[in-house]
């Protein structure tokens, strides 16, 4: 399954990284990994699959995406010109629900594909309800007039969990966003070596 229901702090710990789309939360008070021997853990040198997973699960519990969804993105990635680490950052980045939670109108992505699925979001003026909708440049996002006064919404707008990046043009007085351009790797907000990504998956699809 795709959607994770248990404790977000924890697999930031275990991943030793904060994943804005994750979690508003932070592991600066607790960096080691959960677990009994969590601090002796950390110190423990990893072997070149283990580095390679924890990049790859970055990716995984970041956005959301089921293990099948994101071989399905490796797949289509390699088929892109440019290198294939790019393209596949750039695919998960350009997810409705993503473009949502970037453009300040969720706290995270859970929070911004909960908005899609009930139908919160417009896209181009027309209903969408499926968080994996892909946005191209040109394409805007806003909430239905009656979805503006959720409290959650006007909270997030209000303090937004992270900057809106540069690829999206943020409307205030209408509370919607439009892409610009496709987004860049460097832009993603979390670091995560992507070639290590690439390799993982390099003799598994």
């Amino acid at each position: 399954m795709s959607r994770h229901t248990g404790p977000r702090l924890k697999i930031m710990r275990a991943l030793g990284v904060e994943l804005p789309g994750l979690s508003r939360k932070s592991i600066e008070s607790r960096p080691n990994p959960p677990g009994q021997h969590g601090a002796s853990a950390s110190r423990r040198r990893k072997s070149d699959y283990g580095l390679a997973l924890i990049e790859k699960q970055k990716l995984r519990f970041n956005y959301g995406v089921s293990e099948r969804h994101l071989r399905r993105l490796m797949v289509e990635a390699r088929r892109h010109q440019g290198p294939t680490g790019d393209n596949l950052l750039q695919l998960l980045e350009c997810r409705l629900d993503n473009a949502v939670f970037r453009a300040g109108l969720a706290p995270t992505i859970p929070a911004a594909r909960q908005l899609v699925s009930h139908s919160h979001v417009l896209l181009n003026g027309r209903r969408a309800n499926i968080p994996s909708i892909r946005l191209k440049a040109g394409d805007e996002i806003a909430l239905r007039e009656r979805s503006r006064n959720l409290p959650q919404v006007r909270e997030t707008v209000a303090e937004p969990a992270l900057t809106r990046p540069e690829w999206l043009e943020w409307d205030e007085a209408a509370l919607k966003a439009r892409m610009t351009r496709l987004p860049e790797a460097d832009e993603v907000p979390f670091p995560v070596e992507i070639q290590l990504v690439v390799q993982h998956y390099a003799t598994r699809v």
